[in-house]
């Protein structure tokens, strides 16, 4: 068998066999029913004044229709991507030095590459995995509900939408592979994500979002109204800030004395 697919099938194996990814499954499947709480609240106007904070929160989201709560998938996905995704990535590259198992995994007959090549492509199904689910589950969810101003056009455009902001969340993830690396566990990975999820909410305020990689999923969703901010440079930004995560990755691992 060729050295890289049976280091993907292993670590798909690993994945599969995890309760983590089931936990993260359910957990994040409270998302878009919260969604669908809202819209629900928004079709009914005395539902929502009876319910007072809660209809007020509701009212943010916009109008109960189909093009506004494809947006806000997509803006689920835009920010609680960035912990979900970064969380699967933390765990993928950090459980071996939990585990105690770091010394096993390198004793392989494997290049140090190709371990590192597994655990990428890991990372990117299971997040492309949830974040499929959360858009399939919200959809159906929509249906449930009987949201107005259904069409193709319209759910044509919001999922180009959600299908962007995925993948641009998901490009986000490889800086935490480093950053499990680096601190060798799950710490230090999920501290990374909350910093840049702290500072993305700060520069996105301040009108800087654009220019911050971890901001730009977000904004390209609609958080603020409109993604008409977000241009060729913010994205060359986030493939850029993925590459960087990637290769440094790549090299820490060829050059790091694991013992």
């Amino acid at each position: 068998m060729n050295p890289a697919l049976g280091a993907i099938q292993t670590e798909l194996f690993k994945l599969r066999k995890s309760k983590m990814f089931w936990i993260t499954l359910g957990a994040f499947s409270f998302a878009p029913l919260m969604g669908g709480l809202f819209m629900i609240i928004l079709k009914d106007p005395i539902l929502a004044q009876n319910n007072g904070l809660i209809g007020a929160k509701a009212k943010i989201i916009g109008e109960a229709s189909w093009p506004s709560y494809l947006n806000l998938l997509s803006q689920i996905l835009a920010i609680g991507g960035i912990v979900i995704f970064g969380f699967v990535t933390s765990w993928i590259f950090g459980r071996e030095y939990s585990d105690r198992t770091i010394k096993d995994l390198i004793a392989l007959p494997f290049p140090r590459r190709t371990i590192i090549l597994a655990k990428f492509f890991t990372a990117f199904v299971a997040n492309m995995a949830l974040a499929l689910y959360i858009i399939a589950f919200g959809i159906i969810l929509g249906l449930i509900i009987i949201l107005p101003d259904w069409s193709i056009t319209t759910l044509v455009e919001g999922l180009y939408t959600l299908i962007v902001t995925t993948l641009l969340t998901v490009l986000l993830s490889t800086p935490v592979a480093l950053f499990a690396c680096l601190g060798r566990g799950y710490l230090v990975p999920l501290g990374f994500v909350i910093l840049m999820v702290v500072f993305s909410q700060i520069l996105a305020t301040i009108g800087y979002g654009a220019y911050f990689p971890w901001a730009i999923p977000a904004l390209y969703s609609g958080i603020d109204g409109t993604s008409e901010s977000i241009g060729l440079l913010s994205f060359t930004l986030v493939i850029l800030i993925s590459i960087i995560g990637l290769t440094t990755t790549f090299i820490w691992w060829r050059i790091s004395d694991h013992r």
